[in-house]
């Protein structure tokens, strides 16, 4: 049977680069719902021209739109085995919906990794960033800091911070995966679905925990 996960992890979790190491360990494609709308639009399929429309009004695009986006992604021959879901579902109703339609097919999500991370930590290593105005270069004030504060290493130009790694930015958007997120952490616990990893430790540890729960080393 193919084996479908759901991702979970707030903003600083490093979800991203979890996402890819377990994509590739397993061999299933790591799907996140900021690429499926990117290529619905871009390829102008009849539901990014519908997404689109509300988009342009500033209005929340429909569950059966998002849904359907992914459902037809999950109908591509590479998800064969299996997929990694990342960003989708977002809702307890999604969930369902997903559910559903994985069960039509024959199939499951088969676990739901939770990668979980204090609160603070989270807010240190987001806010911490800053970004050389010349090429993009990223540093971070603890775990990757310029030889010369304020100075960029590679081409000496001025390091700033940009809005969305500002600490009140930072902690609006943590506090907005929390408070979005919890319905449905609670809708896998209950299923017990949900296997929670603890984020806060290295790079490596977290991807051998992960390993142990998708169960494809």
């Amino acid at each position: 049977m193919a084996k479908f996960f759901v991702l979970l992890g707030p903003p600083g979790a490093g979800k991203g680069t979890q996402a890819q190491i377990i994509s590739k360990k397993c061999g299933i494609p790591h799907i996140s719902s900021g690429n499926i709308f990117r290529e619905n639009l871009q390829n102008e399929t009849e539901l990014g021209l519908k997404a689109k429309s509300f988009m342009e009004k500033g209005e929340l695009v429909p569950d059966d739109i998002t849904i359907g986006m992914v459902e037809d992604r999950l109908d591509q021959k590479d998800c064969g085995n299996g997929a990694l879901l990342d960003g989708f579902p977002r809702t307890p109703f999604q969930a369902k919906s997903l559910e559903m339609f994985l069960t039509e097919k024959g199939s499951k999500i088969a676990s739901v990794p939770f990668i979980d991370v204090e609160e603070e930590e989270l807010i240190e290593r987001l806010s911490g960033r800053w970004t050389c105005r010349a090429d993009g270069h990223v540093f971070h004030l603890k775990y990757n800091p310029p030889k010369e504060a304020g100075k960029c290493d590679f081409d000496g130009s001025e390091l700033y911070q940009r809005t969305d790694d500002k600490r009140e930015t930072v902690e609006q958007r943590i506090k907005v995966y929390f408070d979005q997120t919890a319905p449905l952490i609670d809708f896998y616990r209950e299923r017990g679905l949900l296997a929670e990893i603890d984020g806060s430790k290295s790079i490596d540890d977290v991807t051998s925990e992960l390993l142990e729960v998708v169960n494809c080393q």
